[in-house]
């Protein structure tokens, strides 16, 4: 019995397969990748990796979300998320059309105080509370730096294109996520900001790091760290310079370059042991712990499947780490136990991403696709098994 819907990645990269009048031999051929592991990966028998996601959306000439078959539709629809992306659609296109004469902008510092409790919100993984406000204070932050340009207010504006961002990824809406850095980019470069221009920069290589484009990716993560050498020395620019190795450094591993990951890890892990935890700057949640959980990522992304479930086992998080990344964590660490077998530790760790938070686990790829690979190992599913499939969306 299965808990979830036929339609799974597998199925779809070989009905975009067949449209192309393409057979396996050649689509594997083309991706680079294994011709045994597509063809498991078509039947549902083995899980598709992020790695070979993006390999097969690149010779297939479509968009990593095509493959993936998101947004998840219905189940947006079942969580009345959907009705919520257009309004923050629209508030995007207002950027560049001055004050709105219907609005009357509150104090700077009412609107800002409501710009990081959204910060916070997403990193508690209260998704739909923040899709739902995040509009309508785009807009009123729109009109006030409109109306009173100052480096303080375009600040504020890059933030809350930021939130858009962080819900749009979230929910798998890649086109609507891009609009939104291109948004923070605009203000940013309005506020003269170097390190908020680092972080659009960090931002931008990690959609690039999903589409595959690992190459454009790696130049991002060189232009943001070029920028933030203009940047005031002191615990922000390293927060950010940590956290742009970071990402590099899962950018190596995907690409295969273990060497060069190892490397912006170790960078990262002696500019952390300098900053310490830094969860609330710019709510980057980086030091030692998520360099940790990083180094679990990449190992994972360089198919050490047993290394990296070891090392999620030893990781410690603290009380104050946001939801969110605890929850992506669980999910990284499922995914490892998955490939090495270990399906009852993969199973309790997916329910450990689910409780942290639920909202993001319910449409996080990684998830997903885990859940479908231990789906497809067990004969026997139990009744708690088939709930969390039916939560997903079945």
């Amino acid at each position: 019995m299965h808990a979830l819907p036929h339609d799974h990645t597998g199925a779809r990269i070989k009905r975009l397969r067949l449209e192309r009048h393409l057979t396996q031999k050649a689509l594997s051929d083309l991706s680079q990748v294994p011709y045994g592991t597509l063809t498991k990966v078509e039947q549902g028998v083995t899980a598709a990796t992020p790695y070979v996601i993006a390999a097969v959306a690149r010779a297939l000439r479509v968009e990593v979300a095509t493959v993936t078959g998101q947004p998840y539709a219905a189940e947006l629809r079942a969580d009345e998320l959907d009705v919520l992306i257009r309004p923050i659609r629209e508030s995007l296109d207002v950027y560049d059309l001055g004050a709105d004469p219907d609005l009357s902008p509150r104090p700077h510092q009412l609107i800002s105080d409501d710009a990081e409790e959204l910060l916070v919100s997403v990193r508690a993984g209260e998704i739909k509370r923040v899709a739902s406000l995040v509009p309508g204070l785009i807009e009123e932050a729109t009109t006030a730096a409109h109306l009173a340009p100052s480096r303080e207010r375009w600040l504020l504006l890059a933030s809350l294109y930021r939130t858009s961002y962080d819900v749009a990824s979230k929910l798998g809406y890649a086109d609507l996520a891009t609009l939104s850095l291109a948004r923070m980019d605009w203000a940013a470069h309005r506020a003269s900001d170097a390190v908020v221009g680092g972080m659009y920069r960090y931002m931008r290589a990690l959609t690039y790091l999903r589409s595959g484009e690992y190459r454009t990716g790696q130049r991002l993560i060189d232009l943001g760290l070029s920028a933030l050498g203009q940047a005031e020395e002191g615990r922000e620019r390293s927060v950010l310079t940590g956290q742009l190795h970071l990402g590099a450094a899962v950018m190596a591993a995907r690409s295969r370059n273990a060497d060069s990951a190892e490397d912006h890890l170790v960078e990262a892990d002696r500019i952390a042991a300098e900053t310490g935890e830094a969860v609330d700057v710019h709510w980057l949640a980086f030091g030692p712990t998520n360099v940790a959980v990083h180094r679990v990522s990449a190992l994972a992304e360089l198919d050490e499947y047993g290394a990296a479930a070891e090392r999620g086992a030893e990781v410690r998080i603290p009380r104050d780490w946001p939801a969110s990344r605890r929850s992506h964590h669980h999910a990284e660490v499922a995914r490892a136990q998955m490939w090495t077998g270990d399906l009852e530790g993969s199973f309790r760790s997916l329910l450990a991403a689910r409780k942290a938070a639920p909202q993001q686990a319910r449409y996080h790829l990684t998830v997903r696709e885990t859940y479908s690979g231990l789906e497809a190992a067990r004969r026997q599913l139990p009744d708690s098994f088939l709930s969390y499939g039916s939560w997903l969306g079945a």
